[in-house]
């Protein structure tokens, strides 16, 4: 059985035997039709996954981690805020006229900052600090501007990154402020665990742990079903993951310097509504 799958099944499993609705609350999402979209919800979910020992993709069904990590390079590798330079139709009930997302996401991690050793961006500290300091416990990412968030189309749902290298292993943890578990949980554990993956291969460190603290992790109420069939299902081994060992440059990956092999999953779902 897949960890992710396990982790995956237990979150499920908790949010609906023991979490809190929200139908008799006020709530901002609404499905496509203009009803209110309801959540059961879990506070304070906490999920480790040992990147040395295993890819955490669920096998329950298809994560499509290709466009996960193109968006994840979107965000970090090109920090833009530009739909048309994605290769995929995630962000198009967020785009504005202007045909970007606002100040959000890849926007904040592009800004530069200045710091005792020169001005850098978000990213380029990050790969700064592992190069130069890889024992430094201030090595973090954060695009939750305050300053900005007006002008951000969509807050940043997964908004915080912490980096710390113990030993040689270059571990994270990824702070989430909400999540359509449905829609997002498995898609961003992809992402993080290749971004962790990314930077360990370029700083000369191995890969360790990816933490995932999730602060409000729920179920909308037209995924209760699908869920419940999901977590049904028997899970399959894992699969492998593989990254292109040749390149150094963190700015010189693409998408077909990974590969995922052997990955065995189960049926689609179908057609996910999606609340907005």
């Amino acid at each position: 059985m897949s960890t992710a799958d396990k982790i995956f099944i237990e979150n499920c499993r908790d949010i609906i035997e023991n979490g809190y609705s929200t139908e008799n609350e006020k709530v901002r999402p609404v499905w496509e039709d203009g009803t209110p979209a309801y959540t059961i919800k879990r506070f304070g979910v906490v999920n480790r996954y040992d990147l040395s020992k295993e890819f955490p993709i669920t096998t329950l069904r298809y994560t499509n981690w290709k466009a996960a990590i193109d968006e994840l390079l979107w965000i970090w590798q090109k920090k833009s805020n530009k739909v048309s330079e994605l290769n995929s139709h995630i962000w198009d009930e967020w785009v504005g006229p202007d045909g970007t997302i606002g100040k959000a996401y890849g926007y904040q991690l592009g800004v530069k900052h200045k710091y005792a050793e020169g001005e850098f961006d978000q990213v380029d500290r990050v790969l700064y600090d592992l190069k130069n300091n890889p024992y430094s416990r201030r090595i973090m990412t954060n695009i939750y501007n305050f300053q900005d968030l007006h002008e951000m189309n969509l807050y940043p749902c997964a908004y915080s990154m912490t980096f710390n290298v113990t030993g040689n292993k270059l571990n994270a943890i990824l702070n989430q402020r909400s999540q359509d578990t449905l829609m997002a949980n498995n898609w961003n554990v992809v992402q993080y665990s290749v971004l962790v993956h990314m930077f360990a291969q370029v700083s000369g460190l191995e890969v360790g742990e990816l933490v995932h603290v999730i602060s409000d992790m729920h179920i909308y109420d037209r995924h209760i079903e699908m869920v419940k069939e999901l977590i049904s299902r028997e899970p399959l081994p894992a699969p492998k993951f593989k990254m292109n060992k040749e390149i150094k440059n963190f700015y010189d990956f693409t998408v077909d310097d990974f590969e995922i092999t052997d990955y065995n999953y189960g049926k689609s779902l179908g057609k996910i509504p999606v609340a907005i």
